[in-house]
């Protein structure tokens, strides 16, 4: 399989870039080096060339940016409005910035070792992320992330005919909400009703078609119809194992781009077309992450 041929829009192509880029994979990430994330969240024309490169890249990278928390949130907020988390929550003194920390006394969890794209049980996910790395592990700890608008175009011909109407679930309930008394998860599916989203979306600047199901997807929505399912016991197996395969592209290496943290490194992704997967086997080490992430729009 040709990994190369995804076609980047004409207005992303190669451009004068104060950034100095290392591409990483064939198919998405690069290391941006040699600007100041402080100067780019305070300067129009550098920030211009991050979101575009943003866009081109999906993922972006960046060492050794020892800025402040409030430079940090400053330079998210270029993006737009920040959001919290209603189970994590915020920094109190940074409203948006949320703390993911992780060490011996962090109660056992799995949300971010599968791969997903944050809060899909939104209405409006996230337009994306600023994430930092506070302190980490010698080794470990690493996250990977996927390039979706690829794994959606590699797609046959005839799954994509077959997806291209689909609608699917997405919930907080069940994820976070999993293991916490009834009444408790309950209330949090009151605050936050399952959303439904397109199979494919479009993204809203480059145009591209995205496959937009994750492991906050709990069920298609609109597939038993006449043709899909001739008796009722189609319905249940051939929903669910479209689904599982549909999710399952998102662990295809080709796809994806592997990024090692260091102290005061940075992450900045398209939350619309990209998932990623933060790989947990640095226990017990610690690992204290700090991510401001962007109110998004609805999909269609």
């Amino acid at each position: 399989m040709n990994t190369t041929t995804y076609a980047v829009p004409d207005r992303l192509a190669a451009f004068p870039s104060s950034f100095q880029v290392e591409p990483l994979t064939c198919s998405i990430g690069a290391e941006l080096s040699g600007v100041d994330l402080a100067e780019v969240a305070h300067d129009e024309s550098l920030f211009a060339e991050l979101k575009a490169l943003l866009l081109r890249y999906k993922v972006v990278f960046f060492r050794e940016q020892d800025i402040s928390r409030a430079e940090h949130v400053a330079l998210a907020e270029r993006f737009g409005p920040l959001e919290d988390h209603p189970v994590v929550g915020s920094d109190p003194e940074h409203p948006g910035l949320v703390r993911i920390y992780k060490d011996l006394d962090s109660p056992p969890e799995r949300f971010e070792n599968a791969y997903h794209c944050d809060a899909t049980w939104r209405a409006n996910p996230p337009m994306g992320s600023v994430l930092r790395c506070v302190e980490g592990p010698e080794v470990g700890g690493d996250t990977m992330w996927v390039n979706m608008a690829l794994a959606y175009e590699q797609l046959p011909e005839e799954v994509k005919a077959k997806i291209a109407g689909l609608r699917a679930r997405h919930s907080i309930e069940a994820t976070f909400g999993a293991r916490m008394p009834i009444e408790d998860r309950l209330a949090l599916k009151e605050r936050f009703p399952d959303a439904e989203h397109p199979v494919v979306r479009t993204h809203p600047e480059t145009g591209e078609k995205v496959l937009f199901v994750n492991s906050f997807t709990t069920h298609l929505t609109n597939f038993h119809t006449a043709e899909n399912v001739r008796t009722g016991i189609d319905y249940a197996p051939g929903a669910g194992e479209l689904l599982r395969y549909l999710t399952s592209q998102a662990g295809i290496p080709e796809y994806q781009v592997r990024w090692r943290w260091t102290k005061n490194s940075f992450a900045i992704w398209d939350n619309r077309s990209t998932q990623h997967y933060a790989v947990q086997d640095y226990w017990p080490a610690v690992r204290k992450m700090e991510r401001a992430g962007i109110v998004g729009d609805r999909p269609f």
